[in-house]
């Protein structure tokens, strides 16, 4: 048995799909070529798998991703990571949420930062940086027009350049949907204590 959480933690919950996922040893050589490029480089998760049924997307899906969150220069990859956690917090995507709340905390070794977050939200004691790329994330999560001059001052104050600035958008408007489709495709859950 297993229960749906809806608490954010940095320990990344299992997800068990809607949708029965396509099967590794049993996909097609056009969903295999889609599966090549898992947006973290690492194992298929059920996830991708479940996205595997629609291999058109799929094949154009992860090589954005992978673009939006791994490229060099630009953003560093923890402020891309804080970008897309600022989304899932507003989206409630306990999952999203998890995994880059680890990264993030993984990429800067230490937890100060998403603990705060994940206490106190929007009142967080973050510093100037942090605090005005959660914030940007997390208003155009929840609207994208209340991201507007007075968040784009608060990144430049921060000390943001443009290209940093496009890829912190291009970070939490990728997640403002992918929170969205992994909702409707399925639920994070932990498993009942044996």
């Amino acid at each position: 048995m297993s229960h749906v959480i809806h608490k954010f933690t940095r320990n990344v919950p299992d997800w068990q799909p809607r949708v029965t996922p396509v099967k590794l040893e049993e996909a097609t050589p056009e969903q295999r070529a889609a599966l090549q490029v898992t947006p973290s480089n690492t194992k298929v998760s059920d996830y991708v798998l479940t996205l595997a049924h629609d291999v058109e997307s799929l094949a154009v899906r992860s090589p954005l991703f992978n673009a939006i969150m791994y490229d060099p220069g630009g953003l560093s990859r923890a402020e891309r990571e804080l970008g897309a956690l600022g989304a899932s917090m507003v989206n409630r995507c306990i999952y999203c949420a998890a995994v880059h709340a680890d990264r993030h905390a993984k990429l800067e070794k230490g937890t100060t930062v998403t603990d705060e977050l994940f206490a106190k939200g929007e009142n967080a004691d973050l510093n100037d940086r942090d605090r005005a790329i959660f914030e940007f994330a997390r208003k155009s999560a929840e609207a994208p027009a209340a991201a507007g001059p007075k968040e784009m001052a608060a990144l430049r104050n921060a000390g943001l350049s443009d290209a940093e600035i496009l890829d912190l958008i291009l970070s939490s408007a990728l997640f403002g949907w992918a929170n969205r489709l992994m909702h409707v495709l399925g639920d994070p859950v932990r498993k009942a204590p044996a």
